[in-house]
C-alpha cells in the first residue's frame, strides 16, 4: 500500500489544508512508531516570529524530554532532506498537554464523550469553529453534540484543527 493510500484510509487532521503538514505525516509517522512513541498531530502555521512546524508525540506514561529530543534530531535530518518548504521554518516537538490536538480518527474515537474544539475548512450552517461533546465517528463523519443538545456531522477531511477543551 502506497503512503497515499494509506492516508487516505488512515486521514491526518490538518493534511487536506496543507500539503506540507501532509508530508510530514508522512515521514514523521514511520519514525514515531520505529522510536515507540505516538505522532499525536503536525502544524505548521506563520507566526511574527517565522513559520513554524510543530510536532506533537506522545506515549503510555507519557512522553519525555529525551523523547522528543530524538525524535527532532532525526526528523530534522529526514525534513532537510525530503521536505520542500519555500523557505526557513522553526521545528518544535512536544507533548500534547491537557488540550491534546486530535489528529487521527482514532483519536475521535478515543476520546468519545469529551469535552473538544474543532476548526473546519469550509462553514457548517454558517459556522468554522465549534465547541461541544465528542459523540464519536461514524464512517468518514465526526459527531460533535452543541448547544441545546444538537448534534453536528463533521466530515474528518474537512476538519482543520481539534483539541481536547478544558474549560
Amino acid at each position: 500500500m502506497t503512503a497515499e493510500e494509506n492516508a487516505n484510509i488512515n486521514p491526518k487532521v490538518g493534511a487536506n489544508a496543507n500539503p506540507i503538514v501532509a508530508q510530514v505525516w508522512r515521514l514523521a509517522e514511520p519514525l514515531c512508531q520505529s522510536e515507540g512513541v505516538e505522532l499525536v498531530h503536525v502544524e505548521f502555521f506563520r507566526e511574527p516570529s517565522g513559520r513554524i512546524l510543530r510536532l506533537y508525540l506522545d506515549k503510555p506514561g507519557g512522553v519525555t524530554l529525551d523523547d522528543c529530543a530524538m525524535v527532532s534530531r532525526q526528523l530534522s535530518d529526514i525534513l532537510d532532506a525530503a521536505l520542500d518548504t519555500q523557505g526557513a521554518y522553526r521545528m518544535e516537538v512536544s507533548s500534547p498537554g491537557l488540550r491534546r490536538p486530535l489528529g487521527k480518527q482514532s483519536d475521535f474515537e478515543r476520546f468519545r464523550g469529551s469535552p473538544v474544539k474543532i476548526r473546519t475548512i469550509e462553514p457548517i450552517d454558517g459556522r468554522k469553529n465549534f465547541t461541544g461533546t465528542l459523540n464519536g465517528v461514524t464512517g468518514a463523519t465526526v459527531q460533535l453534540v452543541v448547544e441545546d443538545s444538537k448534534t453536528v456531522d463533521i466530515m474528518f477531511a474537512d476538519i482543520v484543527k481539534a483539541h481536547l477543551y478544558i474549560k
